[in-house]
């Protein structure tokens, strides 16, 4: 395993949160992957991701990608592309680095490249003093 960025850089930030909303990706239609579950991941110098379990990812919609890539943060990434797509929209770091660790087992998703509706949490939390 190669050495972690944070050794260099520890004051770099990667902020990772379960959420409890139902987040749902779907391609041409099809739900790629649905979790109450998922984790926010916000990193410094990227925009916010949102990771899914690998169990409530639909592998069978998805066909393994001969790329990879390595974050010096989180680590070395493998890709996944729609069936009928021809560029990546899904990734995973298998062995993420020990401050990531909460990365391993969900799948990440270019919110680009598939549509990601984020919705309501189970149960929704109310504001003080509505009564809802």
């Amino acid at each position: 395993m190669q050495r972690s960025g944070f050794a260099d850089r520890p004051d770099y930030r990667v902020s990772i949160q379960r959420v409890r909303n139902l987040v749902r990706v779907t391609d041409a239609g099809a739900t790629l992957a649905e979790s109450r579950a998922s984790l926010l991941v916000a990193e410094q110098d990227h925009g916010i991701v949102f990771y899914l379990p690998e169990q409530d990812v639909d592998f069978e919609l998805l066909v393994p990608d001969a790329y990879t890539s390595r974050c010096p943060f989180k680590g070395t990434a493998r890709y996944w592309r729609a069936a009928a797509g021809s560029v990546p929209v899904a990734w995973a770091y298998h062995d993420p680095y020990p401050e990531v660790a909460l990365l391993r087992g969900h799948i990440g998703f270019y919110q680009d490249r598939v549509q990601l509706t984020v919705g309501v949490a189970d149960p929704a939390v109310s504001a003080p003093g509505t009564g809802r």
